[in-house]
């Protein structure tokens, strides 16, 4: 493979090739994935020349695929995709050259979910995932709503809502139903109080049918999270970040948007705390205990790749940046298969740390604390787990031995 630096760009795009080889090696990108994707820009250039078709109409799908058309039919085995083109075009639109994809067409809907969508971030500060699930459930039920004149909520009535989740609730399982309810009397409550609606109708929405906490907390064996540390090759950067990972999921008991949301900042070498962005915004400090602190010692120096991002956890892989939670999850389940124990996820760790604190010696106010719990209700579950603490309450068998 040649060398980044000797992959000539000719062409309309040729005087953005220098810069474009530098993001390359800023984000990461090895010796011949730089030249395969610089030799990228190099047709692409060339294609733009042939045909005449301007830079800026890039921002079309339809233009992008009428080159990769051209790169099959030219022989070309690799790179062949629109997320081929992924790092250049975005890197075209950070110098301006490409104009950013236009906005779909605004219907009454899609403006209304955004102004919903602000309200949930601004005024709640709810996380990401939570705004997500919340809009699909806005999404849907305003999608039912919307007539040729528009949406007209001020028509609307209890039997209406009523109806509306009765049918939702019948396509799905208890937990999707009750996350569908929750985002559905959100959405009615925002549509009130900002006077899209004259009537308060959350009352209207029923409550999906199901035993509360007729579950138990599901966590992972001692024996299976030794298994998931050992697993974790610590002679390479990659293996020293999964431990680290798997170390703040399994002492503290982080949920995995918590730890994709580190940053180098939030560790406090000094003081032996580390600050964790929880759920409504909320930053708390939370001890750091010794092996946490060094695995992640471990994974900083040396294993944390060179950039410009400031997040603790960053992908091996180019481009460079930080871990989302789906990267934390996928870790998880990476982790699982080394160790051969069934598929689990991050939440399965923080019912494990919940569990060890019980068995040693800590109350279930401690546990909410140390998980940051706000519902006296969501750790009160630990409690069908604590066996010593229940054994107490356990009433002999009628009959039975005395």
């Amino acid at each position: 493979m040649r060398d980044p630096g000797q992959v000539r760009v000719t062409g309309p795009l040729a005087e953005y090739a220098e810069g474009f080889r530098a993001e390359l090696a800023a984000q990461g990108y090895v010796r011949d994935a730089a030249a395969r994707q610089l030799q990228l820009m190099a047709g692409l250039s060339g294609w733009l020349a042939d045909t005449g078709v301007a830079v800026e109409d890039l921002v079309s799908a339809a233009r992008a695929e009428e080159f990769l058309r051209a790169r099959r039919a030219g022989g070309y085995r690799i790179l062949l995709s629109r997320r081929a083109l992924t790092p250049l075009i975005g890197y075209l639109r950070r110098q301006g050259v490409v104009p950013v994809q236009p906005e779909r067409a605004c219907t009454p809907v899609e403006m209304l979910v955004e102004d919903y969508r602000r309200y949930l971030v601004g005024e709640r500060g709810l996380a990401d995932a939570t705004v997500g699930c919340y809009l699909g459930a806005a999404r849907l039920f305003l999608s039912e709503c919307e007539q040729p004149d528009g949406l007209e909520l001020e028509q609307l009535t209890a039997a209406q809502v009523t109806a509306f989740v009765v049918g939702q609730c019948r396509r799905r399982r208890v937990a999707a139903a009750k996350v569908l309810v929750t985002g559905l009397r959100s959405l009615l409550r925002f549509l009130f109080v900002s006077g899209y609606m004259p009537r308060q109708l959350v009352s209207a929405v029923p409550t999906p049918a199901g035993w509360g906490g007729g579950s138990l907390p599901r966590a992972l064996g001692e024996e299976a999270v030794t298994g998931l540390l050992a697993g974790c090759d610590r002679a390479t950067p990659g293996g020293r970040r999964d431990l680290a990972i798997l170390t703040l999921l399994a002492r503290l008991g982080l949920r995995a948007g918590e730890v994709a949301a580190l940053e180098l900042d939030d560790v406090d070498w000094h003081r032996g705390e580390i600050a964790v962005r929880g759920k409504g915004g909320r930053k708390e400090r939370m001890p750091l205990p010794v092996d946490v602190g060094e695995a992640l010692a471990a994974y900083l120096h040396p294993g944390r790749p060179r950039a410009g991002c400031r997040a603790l956890f960053l992908r091996m892989r180019a481009p460079v940046g930080g871990l989302t939670a789906t990267g934390v999850a996928d870790v998880v389940r990476s982790a699982c298969i080394r160790a051969g124990v069934p598929a689990a996820g991050p939440h399965r760790l923080r019912h494990h740390a919940a569990t060890a604190m019980l068995r040693g010696g800590a109350t279930l106010a401690d546990v909410g604390q140390a998980l940051r719990q706000v519902r006296v209700a969501t750790t009160a579950v630990y409690a069908k787990v604590d066996r010593v603490a229940l054994r107490a309450l356990a009433q002999p068998w009628p009959g039975g031995a005395a």
